[in-house]
């Protein structure tokens, strides 16, 4: 009985030592392959955030351009021949000659 136990615990310990080494070789390829996965993601992540600032600092570029044109175009038709702005030059104008011919009616 002595050789069958003996038997037993050899067979016992290599099964055990091959389970161990296919579940270590198992857990470094999965630590590999997942380092591998995390370092892509990172750089395509890092990638997508590039991609995200340019478009984002792009609009509101062409948003504050066309804020700033709109202004400037709407000051210039302020000095147009807008009837409304021709009649309040031409009251002022009037105003400002009666007060200077007759200084007396102020």
């Amino acid at each position: 009985m002595p050789a069958w136990s003996n038997m037993t615990r050899q067979l016992e310990d290599s099964l055990t030592g091959a389970l161990g080494r296919y579940l270590d070789a198992w857990r470094r390829n999965a630590s590999a392959a997942t380092d591998a996965l995390d370092k892509t993601l990172a750089e395509e992540n890092f990638q997508n955030v590039e991609w995200y600032l340019v478009v984002m600092i792009g609009m509101f570029a062409f948003i504050l351009v066309a804020i700033l044109v709109s202004t400037v175009k709407s000051k210039r038709q302020e000095h147009s021949n807008d009837p409304y702005h021709k009649y309040i030059e031409g009251e002022w104008t009037e105003q400002s000659q009666q007060a200077y011919t007759n200084p007396s009616a102020s």
